[in-house]
């Protein structure tokens, strides 16, 4: 499916456009419809009005059929994994259109992650996201304790449902548990979503290249207008991108007596530090990968040289 609703506005390379979109939001972040804070910056335009055809991946999934299948329809959420698998962490498989799977592809071993929209066959219907994600160890919140994932993806697909708050999936996210309650009892804190831009000429109803958006919580166990989208970078079809991301708790350098609970990222080499409200009322930190959240189409994403590290 085509894009047809979102497009980018021009803007000056220092300025901000701040504006409502509409979004949607669970308890672990999709649900009911509500606003959202959106800030973003302007891409380049196009150079290129007629590219050449985009090439079809190797390990692309180019079927017209999105339902269930056979093979996907996995028992439970952690059944379907590969012994040994070469991507770290515990499966949370939601999604009964494909396990996962892995392929080598120039000596490299990269998960595959393909969800569609429908396609959860394990929670309520029309309540949570389709996805096939990895969970990973947990840390406390003392002073110095982290979590750090460290990995490369590459994108093939991603949601497309019409809209902005509709579009999107999500590729990892940090997540921990806090005090005072408030919002859901397991929530999302900061969750990185590639969005599609969609070529021109033969390329116009093909995804060329995603935006890599922050979707981060403006106050704890915040959700819909209780969060905010940033615009992060532009990645292109296919393109091995180097992904950081470190989530912690470290010692407020204005007051020895608080501290700071961060959440920062790395992508393709360039820094994105970002630190959580409230600290105080954190109890932990973690983080997911894989891929999670559509209400269009497909998504296909792959993980590949993965690591995580707790303090």
């Amino acid at each position: 499916m085509k894009k047809s609703k979102f497009t980018y506005k021009l803007l000056s390379i220092t300025s901000l456009i701040a504006f409502v979109a509409l979004f949607s939001c669970t308890k672990d972040g999709l649900g009911f419809s509500e606003d959202v804070i959106v800030f973003e910056y302007a891409p380049d335009s196009d150079p290129n009005p007629n590219p050449d055809p985009v090439a079809i991946v190797e390990d692309e999934d180019t079927g017209s059929d999105l339902s269930c299948t056979a093979e996907g329809a996995n028992a439970t959420r952690t059944s379907s994994d590969l012994p040994n698998a070469v991507n770290v962490g515990t499966i949370d498989d939601r999604s009964c259109y494909a396990n996962y799977k892995e392929v080598e592809i120039d000596g490299l071993t990269w998960g595959i992650y393909n969800i569609t929209a429908g396609s959860n066959n394990q929670d309520a219907a029309n309540t949570l996201q389709p996805r096939i994600e990895r969970s990973l160890p947990i840390a406390d919140s003392n002073v110095g304790s982290s979590v750090k994932f460290t990995g490369d993806f590459r994108i093939l697909e991603v949601a497309d449902a019409g809209s902005f708050g509709q579009d999107g999936t999500y590729i990892a996210q940090a997540k921990g548990q806090h005090t005072g309650g408030g919002g859901s009892p397991d929530p999302a804190i900061c969750l990185y979503r590639a969005h599609p831009i969609y070529g021109t000429g033969s390329n116009a109803d093909k995804q060329v290249a995603f935006d890599i958006y922050a979707e981060r919580i403006l106050e704890r166990g915040g959700s819909g207008s209780g969060r905010e989208v940033v615009l992060l970078k532009r990645v292109n079809k296919n393109e091995i991108t180097s992904f950081v991301l470190e989530v912690g708790f470290k010692v407020d350098p204005s007051d020895s007596s608080k501290k700071i609970h961060y959440c920062n990222a790395i992508i393709g080499g360039e820094a994105f530090n970002w630190n959580i409200p409230s600290p105080e009322r954190g109890t932990q930190s973690k983080i997911r990968y894989g891929a999670y959240r559509v209400r269009g189409g497909r998504a296909q994403i792959r993980w590949a040289n993965t690591s995580h590290d707790r303090v």
